[in-house]
């Protein structure tokens, strides 16, 4: 099993989170109903599908980080929405980890989790428990930080990343929104989970599905 991820892999992990957003659009849409504007999911799709344009017309670079990069940017000035700029800066940190790098190793997954989370932090001042993103990103972070120290290998790594954003999210449905416009509609998004922290999920599932493949 590999143990880095090629600049040809992390454009693999990059598609296939778009078409995972994709078949999950309205699904993701209907979250935001419940506790948004409605109108998560639509921006989502349309701000990967130019995403993916970008990345067709991009010259490669040999970095590891360029599709993250190109994503961050593409998310930067052309997603709407208020999570939309909050998903380019978490993209561009992951372009940044891998910006002087021609491979991602869990290592470098890990440190771009984590800078992701302080960034997202300071911009933000979400906290785990906010019902926002972050659910989802904290304990993925914390999970990569162990496997790093305990010496396990990228797909190990990866799937307990993947495990953990995964309980994250589905752990929103019980929390009351204490930012952004979920903060207002209170116990009505109960029970449904928060569409960003979701999101990360399909982010962490979509590289684990990369490494087993």
């Amino acid at each position: 099993m590999a143990e880095q991820l090629s600049p040809s892999d992390v454009e693999r992990w990059v598609q296939a989170f778009i078409d995972a957003v994709e078949e999950e659009g309205e699904y993701l849409t209907d979250l935001d109903r419940r506790s948004g504007d409605g109108d998560f999911g639509t921006n989502m799709t349309t701000a990967l599908r130019r995403t993916r344009e970008a990345l067709a017309d991009a010259v490669g670079t040999g970095a590891a980080g360029q599709p993250f990069q190109v994503m961050g940017e593409t998310f930067l000035g052309h997603s709407g929405g208020t999570s939309g700029p909050l998903f380019g800066m978490w993209f561009r940190e992951f372009g940044k980890a891998g910006a002087d790098a021609g491979a991602f190793t869990l290592a470098t997954v890990a440190e771009a989790t984590a800078n992701g989370w302080a960034t997202l932090n300071r911009l933000g001042s979400a906290e785990v428990g906010d019902r926002t993103m972050v659910d989802a990103i904290a304990p993925a972070s914390e999970a990569l930080s162990r496997a790093v120290g305990n010496g396990e290998g990228l797909h190990a790594g990866l799937r307990a990343a993947a495990e953990a954003a995964r309980a994250g999210a589905d752990g929103t449905s019980d929390l009351l929104g204490r930012r952004g416009r979920t903060s207002y509609v209170g116990e009505a998004a109960l029970g449904s989970p928060d569409p960003g922290a979701v999101t990360i999920a399909l982010f962490y599932r979509a590289a684990q599905g990369v490494v087993g493949a």
